[in-house]
């Protein structure tokens, strides 16, 4: 959430944040408006209050003095009604005005490119040579039930479409992807693992920024006020939800894995074979809490801890810097990571790490105690996938794949699947 103060007192050039994005400016307007009824009304609340302590005051002193107070008594009550009815005025604006500010998206930082779509993005690195075959490569879904590991017809018989089975070497294949990511992650990144709720409140999902905007993209139970997350960077972050952290103790780095769930309203007839776009998929999430000086330094060393996983897979990939029209609601600055997919001959997005600044943490109450001393400061949060493991799945096929229809495992993964080269039909 953007700070309300700062929409007030810089409105022109969030309206203008908001043109990039290619947002409606309209919500200013409204914000500006509401904000100025209920600046007014605080303004008459206050004086009124003011008014009333200063009758309050003379009250005590008469009756000290032993003289009557009745004339000053009535005035009190009708100083007291009218505060009432005023503060019954100003309650919904204030709410209005709140709700307002959870709809507002976060500026883009100055380095963002501008632009409507994903054809303004920019690419920065590419990585890894790209596969070659003397053979017509498959795509991963054929791999998959050729090789008897992927079966999506009984995953959807079960559960409907966008759900995926896996049997045998497709079972330990993503147990050792996941496996992997979090021994990197902790051994080598520094990160504190944390295995958190798959089913969080309210708070947590407005708190991270997916509701009330994306409400239809989530998984909601039905008789309890909870709701099924669609990344861990919900529950990851939302742990220090109302608290104060300490200074010295930042960055604090989490990662962890989760099952994911999500609704994908709007996508049908988009990506609707193999594990591209599912309904319940596995990822590694990479979560940080830094102070505003120090966020973008994290963001850069977030990503390089996101890449060296499709590194040591030895994956080719991609890195590109989102255009303000691409980029998601919270964040500020996001890079996406994206994985060669060789039956499709392109790039497929694999994660997503971004900076948020002070957009989540002020939405959920989430700030440091400077070491210098001062009034407690919103912290920035960052996230990224480090990484989404049925989409790293997908990629080992179809870059992996052998004329024989074989599946080469990748050298790192071979330890957590009792030294086997090859997964064969």
């Amino acid at each position: 959430m953007i700070d309300p103060k700062f929409i007030r007192a810089n409105h022109k050039i969030v309206k203008e944040a908001l043109d990039k994005r290619g947002v409606d400016g309209a919500v200013v307007a409204k914000f500006l408006k509401v904000d100025e009824n209920w600046r007014k009304l605080n303004f008459e609340i206050d004086e009124l209050k003011a008014k009333k302590n200063t009758v309050s005051d003379e009250v005590g002193k008469l009756k000290k003095e032993k003289q009557d107070a009745a004339g000053l008594i009535s005035e009190m009550k009708v100083l007291s009604d009218k505060l009432k009815e005023l503060e019954e005025k100003a309650r919904p604006l204030e709410d209005e005005l709140k709700n307002i500010c959870l709809t507002i998206p976060n500026i883009p930082h100055s380095t963002v490119p501008v632009g409507n779509d994903a054809s303004k993005n920019k690419e920065i690195l590419r990585h890894g040579e790209l596969p070659k075959f003397d053979f017509p490569p498959k795509p991963h879904w054929e791999i998959g039930k050729d090789l008897g590991i992927l079966d999506l017809d009984r995953a959807a018989k079960t559960s409907g479409s966008r759900f995926a089975a896996l049997f045998g070497m497709g079972a330990a294949l993503e147990r050792a992807i996941i496996s992997f990511m979090l021994d990197v992650h902790t051994k080598e990144n520094g990160y504190r693992e944390v295995l958190a709720p798959y089913m969080v409140n309210k708070e947590s999902m407005v708190g991270t920024g997916q509701l009330p905007k994306f409400e239809e993209e989530l998984y909601k139970m039905k008789d309890d006020e909870l709701y099924l997350i669609p990344t861990a960077e919900v529950s990851v972050t939302n742990i220090h939800r109302d608290e104060v952290l300490k200074a010295e103790a930042l960055p604090v780095k989490y990662v962890s894995y989760s099952a994911c769930f999500r609704r994908e309203a709007g996508s049908y007839g988009k990506d609707i074979k193999g594990l591209i776009r599912q309904h319940q998929f596995n990822k590694v999430e990479l979560v940080k809490f830094s102070k505003p000086a120090d966020s973008y330094g994290e963001l850069e060393s977030l990503t390089h801890d996101a890449e060296k996983i499709l590194k040591l897979l030895g994956l080719h990939y991609r890195v590109v810097l989102l255009c303000t029209g691409d980029m998601g609601f919270a964040s500020a600055k996001t890079y996406d990571l994206e994985v060669w997919f060789s039956s499709e001959n392109r790039f497929r997005e694999i994660s997503s790490c971004s900076n948020f600044e002070d957009f989540q943490a002020r939405r959920a109450n989430i700030k440091f105690k400077p070491s210098s001393g001062g009034k407690p400061e919103f912290v920035h949060t960052l996230n990224g996938s480090g990484l989404a493991v049925g989409r790293a799945f997908a990629a080992i096929l179809e870059n992996y794949q052998q004329k024989d229809g074989s599946v080469r495992v990748p050298e790192v993964l071979r330890k957590y699947m009792d030294g086997l080269e090859l997964i064969n039909k």
